[in-house]
């Protein structure tokens, strides 16, 4: 199915990372033998990909490759169609060979807003927690990284990341593994962590912290962007059931109460950086996520609300250190 021998070759490499192999392959093991609906399909189509490396590749300004001869319209075409079995493409936008992978999320807009708050990345070893496809981590090598690890149990992320990867020409500095942050030891190996859109998805959103910090070196930095309401310190709203028509969402805390948790689960140097409504051009139905999107679950007749009567989304960016 996969084979993840690459990354037990670099773990194995990285003196801070090894501890990850005591448990690692077997979790990958026991992934492996699980039945993943769609999978056989996917991987169809994946190993219809080059994996050529291409003439030009940005990661720094977008996530962009192509070859200074173009692909023909009848290549690029069949191109298009391999990848939109993929579907449904919710983080990027992507540009392969001519191929605007027009993602549900701009993904970019998120990453602006967050880069100049962060510390330089360059030559840090990166941890992405629900890392989606991947496609910060190409930004994340981008902006400098040595090593971007990636996790995500989902399996069709972890596809398309490889369908992105092979189009990059195999590179082996991002790599994406089908776990949930719960699955990992307490490594205290990584530069910097990032958590993105994770918290709201926690029943314990300060085990939560607590796993992200576990992972951090003393003096590393932890980026956590989640959804957030207006508010002081005490303020957390708590959805009856769904929240926007999401399942699954627990805990929605105003940016002055998470900062409060970070310090209390013993971040130091907490920052809020960023705080923005989420506009209905950020996340939108695509040809490539053809599903319902965020318009369809804000109410039409006001705006600043949910279909639920909840506060419309709102996101909050904010940078800590490990002491």
């Amino acid at each position: 199915m996969f084979n993840f021998g690459n990354v037990y070759q670099l773990l194995a490499q990285d003196t801070r990372l090894q501890a990850w192999l005591n448990v690692l392959p077997q979790q990958l093991d026991d992934w492996q033998s699980q039945s993943h609906g769609d999978l056989d399909r996917w991987l169809r189509a994946l190993k219809k990909i080059s994996d050529a490396t291409p003439d030009h590749i940005d990661m720094k300004d977008s996530v962009s490759v192509r070859n200074e001869q173009p692909l023909h319209e009848g290549e690029q075409q069949k191109l298009e169609n391999i990848l939109k079995i993929l579907h449904p493409w919710r983080k990027g936008p992507y540009h392969v060979h001519g191929v605007h992978i027009d993602t549900e999320w701009r993904s970019d807009w998120k990453w602006e807003r967050l880069l100049p708050h962060i510390s330089d990345l360059t030559n840090r070893t990166v941890l992405d927690v629900g890392c989606g496809n991947g496609y910060h981590m190409w930004r994340m090598l981008g902006a400098g990284a040595r090593q971007v690890y990636g996790i995500d149990p989902s399996t069709l992320f972890l596809v398309q990341f490889e369908a992105i990867r092979k189009l990059m020409g195999n590179s082996q500095q991002a790599q994406l593994l089908p776990l949930g942050i719960e699955q990992l030891p307490k490594l205290e190996a990584f530069d910097t962590v990032f958590s993105m859109g994770v918290l709201y998805h926690r029943r314990s959103p300060l085990d939560h912290l607590i796993q992200l910090k576990d992972q951090l070196v003393s003096g590393g930095e932890l980026i956590l962007e989640t959804l957030v309401i207006t508010g002081d310190e005490n303020d957390v709203l708590i959805p009856a059931d769904r929240y926007a028509q999401m399942r699954n969402v627990y805990f929605f805390p105003s940016a002055k109460a998470l900062k409060v948790w970070l310090e209390k689960v013993g971040f130091i140097d907490v920052n809020i950086v960023d705080e923005n409504d989420t506009s209905l051009g950020e996340q939108r139905s695509t040809e490539w996520m053809t599903h319902n999107s965020l318009p369809d679950y804000i109410d039409p007749n006001n705006p600043s609300l949910t279909v639920e009567g909840y506060p419309a989304p709102r996101r909050a960016i904010l940078v800590a250190k490990k002491p």
